[in-house]
């Protein structure tokens, strides 16, 4: 359902779903606690974690826990590639509802994506679980019109284009010393 940029931002607000465009694919997002509903419209395995997705790095702090070093090595990646197409899975802090990651509550996926409407939405939203808009095991949807089709109860953005790379992020993941590549994306790391 194509609704304006207010009406899209208070119904998330409100615990709606909706999408939004990303520098790589369409966003389908709710917020952390109403995770649920990304699981029950993608019919998505409750053992495929969600993204916590921000408008900047300093509002996914509090979501992530480790030591000073650690995060002195996250801050250097983060402000390599952020805003961008880059995920990064670090420890959870006690912020994030067991929804985000059922299957391993210890770890979330963070992100800041490299588009003004995403950060405008996120800014004001504040962080998002995020996922990719189409059911589980298919292709991305890259259009306001397919996810229309496919999910017509989810709130998109009317006039707005929503083709972004057409490539998922990378997923780095922490492992105590270094980085595992979980999927490989445009942006490569070195570990």
């Amino acid at each position: 359902m194509n609704v304006s940029l207010e009406v899209l931002i208070n119904s998330a607000k409100a615990g709606k779903l909706i999408s939004f465009p990303t520098d790589t694919v369409p966003a389908l997002a709710s917020l952390p606690a109403q995770a649920e509903l990304i699981y029950t419209a993608k019919q998505r395995s409750l053992d495929k974690p969600l993204i916590l997705m921000a408008a900047k790095a300093e509002d996914l702090w509090d979501y992530v826990k480790g030591n000073k070093t650690e995060y002195q090595i996250w801050q250097e990646v983060v402000s390599q590639y952020w805003p961008g197409a880059l995920t990064l899975v670090l420890p959870a802090s006690e912020k994030i509802p067991q929804v985000m990651n059922p299957t391993d509550p210890t770890t979330i996926g963070i992100r800041v994506p490299n588009h003004p409407i995403a950060q405008n939405i996120l800014a004001q939203t504040g962080p998002m679980a995020t996922t990719s808009v189409n059911l589980s095991g298919q292709p991305a949807l890259e259009n306001r019109a397919e996810i229309e089709v496919n999910f017509p109860d989810v709130l998109t953005l009317e006039a707005i284009e929503y083709k972004g790379l057409g490539i998922p992020s990378t997923v780095a993941k922490w492992t105590g010393n270094d980085w595992q590549i979980l999927r490989q994306g445009v942006i490569k790391i070195d570990n």
